[in-house]
């Protein structure tokens, strides 16, 4: 209601409808305003938008220090094969000038000095000959080199350290020309950069082919999606992960549609994720992620209700635990854990909460009941969706740093540079060397 009609033309039904309908909003907005906050721990906030405490001060450390003699204090362990070692002894006395022979040296104390060489770049200059031949007249063009081939100056070592810098630590295209050049005396513009980002393109779209068709054929996944910006517009990058593989994909669209497009087809055993709905119904199982119903249960609480929420939240607290030992456990034992917790679901569902949030979730939880344990069922599955979120988090860093992509090219980079990334670490590969196995088109195979 934006204005209150005449209340001279109204009669007095009308009248009374109206300071009913009055009352009504008045009271809804006062329970707004007696309504806790919405923080990180209580809803789905990132941790970015959440109240930062302050640190408590630390303990000072005492003690000596890992590899030294006679040091106090804290500090870096020592390099356990050191590159050059410098041995320092007194030659005379310092009071009485006497020499010291060999067997008069005690070691006093030892430590590391660390330091970086100059970096600059290796200029390779390549002489290309041709031979004309006496006999035939055919001309024969020597063969150079593998890495030394005509075309771009610079080396897939340079490149994948731009890409690395550019995609893991959202650096732009400007302060990247401007690091290259200062740190490493490297001129490179930022048009160079886009093209050589373009040309890598290729090398991890077809790496990108081969951990979606294995995606394809996975038992479990677990999904997640954030917005992100394309051109001044609003899309979303779309994350689909279990323990051997990572796809990002960025699309326009936030519906399941996305998913249609990404599975093609494939059923999954085992879908993980939160309540959107666009993320249901696309596998013979779901589990909902148990953190995301923690957090609701803990702001239910902090609303008011004392009857449904803590009990609640009590339950899924003991199935985390459950979560976390669960692929130690024998198949019948999951299945009588499952058991017990569903009697203890039976028993919290006959609570009859008065509270608006506490109806609110015992409404949710009479709906999803069946979807809340399921991972008792199958040990490789995760009870929460922890591991989208993660491999989300960078997105969500990139979004804030550089303020979203400029075409929908370098936002199909993005997404196979990070599927890449994210599926190498599964295998205990980093980030840098992910990059440098992709760019020449050596995809390391995946464990089949």
């Amino acid at each position: 209601m934006t204005e209150l009609p005449d209340l001279s033309c109204l009669t007095h039904e009308e009248k009374d409808a109206l300071i009913r309908a009055l009352t009504a909003r008045v009271a809804e907005l006062e329970a707004r305003l007696g309504a806790p906050l919405k923080t990180p721990d209580n809803s789905s906030l990132p941790p970015s938008r959440g109240q930062k405490p302050n640190r408590p001060e630390k303990a000072k450390r005492h003690g000596p220090r890992s590899g030294s003699l006679g040091r106090t204090g804290g500090g870096r362990p020592l390099a356990e094969t050191p590159d050059e070692i410098v041995s320092a002894k007194p030659v005379q006395c310092a009071h009485c000038r006497a020499a010291f022979g060999e067997t008069d040296h005690v070691l006093h104390g030892r430590y590391d000095k660390i330091d970086l060489p100059p970096v600059a770049p290796v200029v390779t200059r390549v002489e290309r000959y041709a031979a004309r031949c006496q006999c035939c007249g055919g001309t024969t063009l020597a063969p150079v080199p593998e890495g030394l081939e005509p075309g771009t100056p610079f080396s897939v070592g340079i490149v994948a350290l731009a890409m690395y810098l550019r995609f893991v630590h959202a650096i732009s295209y400007q302060r990247l020309s401007r690091l290259l050049l200062e740190l490493f005396g490297l001129g490179i513009s930022e048009g160079a950069l886009d093209a050589a980002f373009r040309r890598g393109k290729l090398q991890f779209d077809a790496d990108v082919a081969s951990i979606l068709a294995r995606l394809r054929c996975a038992r479990v996944v677990c999904s997640d999606e954030t917005s992100v910006r394309i051109d001044g517009r609003t899309c979303w990058n779309w994350v689909f992960q279990n323990d051997e593989v990572v796809i990002h994909v960025i699309r326009r669209s936030r519906g399941a549609g996305v998913v249609a497009e990404v599975l093609d087809g494939h059923r999954p055993a085992l879908w993980v994720s939160d309540l959107y709905s666009a993320q249901q119904g696309h596998a013979e199982e779901w589990q909902i992620c148990l953190a995301h119903q923690l957090r609701d249960c803990t702001y239910a609480i902090e609303a008011g209700d004392t009857v449904f929420a803590p009990r609640m939240k009590a339950l899924l607290l003991r199935a985390v635990v459950l979560a976390r030992r669960s692929r130690d456990l024998a198949p019948s034992t999951r299945r009588e854990y499952r058991r017990r917790l569903e009697c203890a679901l039976d028993a919290v569902m006959a609570l009859a909460p008065t509270h608006r949030d506490g109806q609110r979730l015992r409404k949710r939880y009479g709906k999803l009941r069946s979807h809340l344990f399921a991972f008792l069922g199958r040990p490789e599955v995760p009870a929460d969706n922890n591991g989208s979120e993660r491999e989300l988090r960078p997105t969500a860093t990139y979004r804030k740093v550089t303020g979203g992509f400029r075409s929908d090219w370098g936002a199909g980079l993005f997404a196979s540079v990070r599927s890449v990334i994210g599926t190498a670490a599964r295998r205990g590969v980093g980030a840098y060397q992910a990059i440098q196995q992709t760019l020449p088109g050596q995809a390391t195979p995946y464990p089949g």
